[in-house]
């Protein structure tokens, strides 16, 4: 398995190599992750993974922190068949794929035993064959948190009067609609560019995932950080259908069993690392308040119904669907 941080000179490069071996085992995968953060590690060992499986005959090649494509740019480079594997989080198929939102309504999809049984579940797989029809085969689950942070400088953000006229790192229109409901104002971007965002002043507050404030070095311009069960993230990782009907049926086999164990590995790395996060955060000189059973319930009056109404907005009678699914995981 080849991986590789380094700095990519547009795709030139990369893509020049194309030509020296086969393109049905050749698999260049790329995702946003700095390379401490525990997902991008566990993307390493699924890649590990499925070169053992396949006993070689895939070529796994890992490009983290955003060296061979952008977040924003991952869905569609694989789509077009400009690359053969990519990692997103699931709220990055914004408007393309809304449906993909419906584990972060806030407070609601966060229970350990539903997220253990996601990857297989109806629910998941009604989302895999959704990414099917938008170009993208699906082949792994990667469970990030379930634990947020909403960072800070020079106060605490706790009450929803603390989030009036804050300009804060949003994610997409649907997750966005709770924070507009609370008075601030969101502004989407990918994880890769919050932390220039806020030293300079383009935000003022951060969102992400706990462990995320830890490995991307939130500490170093911010000061307070608010951490609440607000919702569940999944990194997945999905190749190129034309990319994958051509490798053999073993080669498909040690993809899918691959899958299965780097799913488990994600649910074990994800815990451990959330759970060592606030103190690490506190070592490092922030004030980290751990959200309150009363303040969780005072977010999410405000910030579910407005959720809800986007969430129904843009997927209809799919969305409903899919909440009738997630809502019978591990019964």
């Amino acid at each position: 398995m080849k991986h590789s941080t380094m700095l990519v000179a547009g795709l030139v490069t990369a893509f020049a190599v194309q030509g020296t071996a086969s393109a049905a085992t050749k698999m260049r995968c790329s995702h946003q992750l700095p390379p401490k953060h525990h997902i991008a590690q566990v993307i390493d060992k699924w890649a590990a993974e499925v070169e053992k499986l396949s006993n070689g005959d895939i070529d796994v090649q890992v490009f983290g922190a955003n060296s061979l494509v952008g977040a924003k740019q991952n869905i569609s480079s694989v789509a077009k068949g400009n690359i053969e594997c990519a990692f997103s989080v699931n709220f990055q198929w914004g408007k393309t794929l809304p449906v993909m939102n419906v584990t972060l309504k806030p407070f609601a999809v966060t229970d350990l035993k539903t997220l253990s049984a996601w990857s297989g579940s109806k629910a998941a797989n009604y989302l895999d064959n959704q990414m099917l029809t938008k170009g993208v085969r699906n082949v792994v689950w990667l469970f990030t948190t379930r634990m947020s942070t909403i960072t800070s400088k020079g106060h605490p953000m706790i009450s929803p009067a603390d989030f009036k006229g804050v300009k804060i790192r949003g994610l997409n229109p649907i997750v966005d609609a709770g924070l507009v409901a609370m008075g601030a104002a969101p502004s989407a971007m990918s994880g890769s560019k919050v932390y220039a965002a806020l030293s300079t002043g383009v935000i003022d507050a951060g969102l992400t995932d706990v462990s995320a404030a830890v490995s991307r070095k939130y500490f170093e311009v911010q000061d307070h950080a608010n951490i609440m069960p607000l919702f569940s993230v999944f990194f997945h990782g999905y190749v190129s259908p034309a990319w994958y009907d051509g490798l053999s049926d073993a080669s498909k086999a040690a993809l899918k069993e691959a899958g299965g164990k780097a799913a488990l590995w994600a649910l074990e790395a994800t815990e451990k690392s959330a759970a060592s996060a606030p103190a690490a955060l506190k070592e490092k000189g922030m004030k980290v308040h751990m959200q309150t059973a009363e303040e969780q319930a005072q977010w999410a009056a405000i910030m579910s119904p407005a959720f809800d109404a986007a969430f129904a907005k843009a997927t209809g009678e799919e969305g409903k669907k899919l909440l009738g699914l997630v809502n019978q995981i591990g019964q």
